[in-house]
């Protein structure tokens, strides 16, 4: 249980790490990495929304066994955004420097699965 608890604590404060700065960088993004944004709604849409699952993690950290289904979105979620991060610079549609964040989750999703297992062999 202590290994699941330090997974989803590490996960959770990385993430408010990574995406909070995100709020204050939309013109940014858009000059550094042309062409601008043009929908507000999605960019800010997608950066609450993945904020709120770190607050999932967070969650899931303070008792695993009492929220473990939530590991299972979790893993998911993770799993998701590496997928569509590696699908886009496959098809050239993204950097190929993007693949250090699809890294990242993609082992974030991993360890989720070893806590997930790991919290089921102590809840049972």
């Amino acid at each position: 249980m202590k290994f699941a608890k330090i997974v989803f604590w590490v996960a959770g404060i990385w993430g408010f790490l990574v995406l909070t700065p995100l709020y204050f960088m939309f013109d940014l993004i858009g000059r550094n990495d042309p062409p601008p944004i043009t929908h507000p709604g999605f960019f800010y849409g997608f950066v609450g929304v993945a904020l709120v699952w770190q607050v999932a993690f967070i969650i899931i950290a303070t008792d695993p066994v009492r929220y473990r289904p939530l590991m299972i979105p979790s893993i998911l979620e993770k799993v998701s955004y590496a997928a569509a991060v590696i699908v886009l610079v496959l098809q050239d549609r993204m950097h190929k420097s993007d693949r250090v964040f699809a890294a990242t989750d993609l082992l974030l999703g991993v360890l989720f699965v070893i806590a997930c297992v790991m919290t089921r062999a102590r809840s049972v």
